[in-house]
């Protein structure tokens, strides 16, 4: 899977590439492959930022591979240790990852950029979920873009299946920033090189208490912050890195963070 999936390193940046001509479709075994990428960077503790994109400048991702569905990929089948794409339902994910949407983002490549912390995209780049014209439910985008941008527009693209262009997708909120294509992967490693200078460990507890609250009132979740019950946040409270913040701030200086 070395041809399918490549990684580079840059001090703390993991840059993730998909190339699977023509379409960076995903099929079972790039899923399970993509889901070894990523765990191998959640628990690698020198990598703090990751950075997803695909090759080409037509397709971000197809999404699922329907002619391997049609070989006899199942719909249901062992999409490994992440789920779709590796970062769906990777347990544990709590450091940022960044999508560069470069093309179409359809169907599952649509969900797999939503599962990304950050998005910015090309101009040209386009989306939608066309799961609707073949019978089938777009799940993941079911669940999470009614809670990205307004319901009824969610509700319009899950319906229809129709395209929403890149200025569109800021316009709701789903993308962080649109830039011309030459400008695209510069943006991204700028904004990565940025997060791999910050603390890892408030990141961390950002990203577990942003997930963990979804489904808790604000003062469930205000309560399990306040008596330190998320593991990241007992982990930044008792950390060094807290208190190199509070002594960088009165020092004047600079914080050095160690992640620990």
């Amino acid at each position: 899977m070395s041809d399918v999936i490549r990684t580079r390193r840059e001090g703390a940046i993991l840059e993730v590439t998909l190339d699977r001509p023509k379409a960076n479709a995903i099929d079972l075994a790039t899923s399970r492959a993509m889901g070894e990428t990523f765990r191998a960077f959640r628990d690698d503790e020198a990598l703090r930022v990751a950075v997803l994109r695909t090759a080409g400048d037509k397709f971000f991702s197809a999404g699922w591979d329907l002619k391997a569905a049609a070989g006899g990929d199942a719909v249901d089948g062992d999409y490994g240790v992440g789920g779709f794409g590796g970062l769906q339902e990777l347990i544990g994910m709590n450091k940022p990852v960044i999508a560069a949407v470069d093309g179409m983002a359809v169907g599952g490549g649509f969900e797999l950029a939503l599962s990304c912390d950050l998005i910015y995209a090309a101009e040209h780049a386009t989306f939608a979920l066309p799961e609707i014209r073949a019978g089938t439910l777009a799940d993941a985008a079911t669940v999470k873009l009614p809670k990205r941008m307004p319901y009824h527009v969610a509700m319009d693209l899950l319906l229809t299946g129709r395209w929403m262009d890149a200025a569109e997708a800021q316009r709701w909120g789903v993308v962080n920033e649109v830039l011309p294509a030459d400008r695209l992967e510069a943006r991204v490693w700028e904004v990565a090189r940025l997060l791999a200078s910050g603390p890892p460990l408030v990141f961390a507890a950002i990203k577990e208490v942003a997930r963990e609250a979804e489904a808790m009132s604000f003062q469930d979740a205000m309560n399990r912050i306040n008596r330190r019950k998320f593991a990241t946040v007992d982990r930044l409270y008792a950390s060094e890195d807290n208190q190199e913040g509070f002594r960088a701030f009165a020092e004047k200086r600079d914080p050095v963070w160690k992640g620990r």
